[in-house]
């Protein structure tokens, strides 16, 4: 996977964009607020189809203009590709793939690619829902089937979450949530079982990863963890079919009605991390944490490559100043030569070896190579 080139038209502070890339490592330097970020952004909407940044489209497009275009050119198995992404005030975004109109959930999974910033550096202490959208988008950009149940899961939620809060208020019969129940418990149960199994490939990578930056001083290990079982899915419960799922939400209905919102299913489900048996989560050091983050990050690349034949592009936007000097350098000797990717940074002195390295120089949405 690699980018060739990336066109922008009044995205974020960028009027007029035209960048190729020849080299696999390029570095964009500045000043803050200058759109190093936004460059990354632009790679990471093409990739996934939504920036992480913001889920309001309009803040894309830039000050007192119409509309924004996101172009983008990469060799995919060798073979070239375009995606397009037309921003329009008011209205959706329009998405095509080498000129064909496809919908946004049909772009995920075309360029593959995993975006490394320090808010990433929480995922080990952060809330859970930052370990699934992790584990989600993963598995998502190399199975669109995944995505596809994903998405319908969520509205199958939304759903029955709607219906839930009626039936407390009175404005609907009960008898309508049989149905709703055993549609999100058949998707549970896939969803569930599709990410076990991608996480027993990712765990294995990621311990691997994480024996290698620890010079095998500690060894990380990850589990899935449901916490409507009040144990790990180590248990004897791991096959989890969609009955018991079925009646585990009928039991509990009164806590559903309560709260007006379901309790049981994946989108309540966690990652605990652990290294030599101790809570990375509650107990582990903030250099720990930190190390136990990069492994994820090095272990999603290669899961990527595993399931899809080939690297996607990596996006590590201001973390290098985040992590010590041993870890940088665990970093880059892994992309060289190997992985292409685009790193924003203030301090170009933090390379050692400029020569490795295509450097673009931002100032105030302009672009010096």
């Amino acid at each position: 996977m690699r980018v060739t080139a990336l066109n922008l038209r009044h995205f974020r502070n960028y009027h007029a964009l035209d960048l190729s890339f020849e080299k696999n490592i390029n570095i964009f330097s500045g000043n803050n607020a200058q759109g190093k970020t936004n460059l990354l952004e632009a790679i990471y909407i093409a990739a996934v189809g939504r920036s992480h940044r913001t889920s309001v489209d309009a803040e894309l497009i830039s000050w007192q203009q119409d509309g924004a275009n996101i172009e983008i050119n990469f060799l995919r198995q060798e073979v070239e590709n375009a995606v397009s992404i037309r921003f329009t005030r008011n209205q959706n975004k329009v998405v095509s793939l080498n000129s064909h109109p496809i919908k946004t959930r049909d772009l995920i999974g075309n360029l593959t690619a995993v975006l490394f910033s320090p808010e990433d550096l929480t995922l080990v202490k952060g809330a859970p829902a930052l370990r699934r959208r992790f584990l989600d988008i993963e598995i998502s950009q190399t199975s669109r089937a995944y995505y596809q149940q994903l998405l319908q899961y969520n509205r199958i939620l939304q759903q029955r979450n709607n219906l839930l809060k009626k039936i407390r208020d009175r404005r609907a019969h009960i008898e309508l949530l049989e149905t709703w129940d055993k549609q999100l418990a058949a998707g549970a149960a896939v969803l569930v079982s599709k990410r076990k199994a991608a996480l027993k490939k990712v765990a294995m990578l990621a311990s691997l990863m994480h024996r290698k930056i620890t010079d095998s001083q500690e060894n990380l290990s990850i589990v899935y963890f449901q916490p409507y079982f009040n144990e790990n899915s180590d248990s004897e419960k791991d096959t989890i079919l969609a009955d018991w799922y079925f009646q585990k939400m009928q039991q509990a209905r009164d806590i559903d009605f309560a709260r007006g919102i379901s309790t049981v299913g994946p989108h309540r489900d966690d990652l605990v991390l652990s290294v030599n048996g101790i809570n990375l989560r509650t107990y582990g050091s903030q250099g720990q944490q930190r190390t136990g983050v990069l492994a994820l990050k090095l272990a999603e690349l290669e899961y990527i490559k595993s399931e899809s034949g080939e690297y996607p592009i990596l996006l590590l936007d201001d973390v290098m100043s985040e992590l010590d000097s041993s870890r940088r350098d665990q970093l880059i000797a892994f992309i060289k030569d190997r992985i292409q990717t685009f790193i924003t940074a203030t301090d170009e002195e933090l390379f050692h070896q400029p020569k490795f390295a295509a450097f673009f120089r931002i100032n105030q949405g302009q672009v010096m190579g």
